[in-house]
């Protein structure tokens, strides 16, 4: 797909081979619509493909990285089977074509991320998160299994206690406690998160090509190893978003306010 097809993503060429992509939703805080998740399972194989660039590192343009998926179309796979068939197809192909990638990918976490922006933001090769910055996977806060990517990525990047901790509670990380608990490679002040992105990027654009990737490669074997754990909580996702619960965590959300989850008890 040429570059200029994207209408959610932007691309700036820089020195040495490395491509800058930004999120460019600002107005909903660069939330995944259906267009942008679609685009986010593409760009990884334009960038694959593309003998002009080695390194790719993405962002989100304004205050956030990405604010996860677009309410509207959380209501609509919550109410149609065959769309959310395709979405979580799509959430699949995120995952694999970004593992799949042979070129590093640095992600450079400006703001809020959250689900599907979360998924781009942690598996990147290098994830460098400004210290203002918070995340949460968000799903069982939404009324949904944790599906993405968590399962497979968070664990192996911190521990399993620390992942069950975050993943069942929702609970938002700021950048210095992602870095301690290994979520992050580094976390910077936010005057300083695109200089360090473009310092790590030079330096892997301007290191032994092959070596870099078929490294990246290999490591990324730990991920592929784990894909029915991967696969298996796509299809639970898929199933829990087809019960109540899924429809009050999205009105919860837009009133700001706590869920009423069906599937729990009332409280006195």
């Amino acid at each position: 797909m040429d570059y200029s097809a994207y209408r959610h993503l932007t691309f700036e060429r820089r020195p040495n081979g490395v491509m800058l992509i930004t999120f460019n939703r600002p107005e909903v805080l660069n939330a995944t619509n259906d267009r942008l998740h679609w685009e986010l399972t593409q760009v990884w194989l334009t960038i694959g493909n593309d003998p002009d660039t080695r390194v790719a590192v993405i962002t989100g343009k304004g205050r956030a990285f990405s604010a996860g998926g677009d309410l509207d179309m959380v209501d609509k796979n919550a109410t149609d089977p065959a769309r959310l068939f395709n979405t979580l197809k799509e959430a699949s192909d995120i995952v694999y074509n970004m593992i799949n990638c042979d070129k590093p990918i640095i992600s450079a976490i400006n703001g809020v991320a959250v689900g599907a922006g979360l998924v781009v933001a942690l598996l990147a090769d290098i994830s460098i998160m400004s210290e203002s910055a918070r995340i949460t996977d968000g799903h069982t806060r939404l009324g949904v299994v944790a599906g993405d990517h968590a399962a497979i990525l968070w664990p192996l990047l911190t521990s399993l206690a620390k992942a069950k901790y975050y993943l069942l509670t929702c609970d938002f990380i700021d950048g210095k406690e992602a870095e301690r608990i290994g979520l992050v490679s580094l976390c910077v002040p936010a005057d300083q998160l695109m200089p360090k992105a473009f310092e790590v990027a030079d330096k892997l654009a301007l290191g032994a090509q092959n070596a870099i990737r078929l490294t990246k490669r290999s490591l990324n074997n730990w991920l592929r190893q784990a894909g029915p754990i991967f696969d298996n909580s796509m299809a639970l996702e898929l199933l829990t978003f087809m019960e109540p619960d899924v429809r009050e965590g999205a009105r919860a959300i837009r009133e700001k306010r706590p869920p009423k989850f069906p599937s729990a008890p009332a409280t006195a």
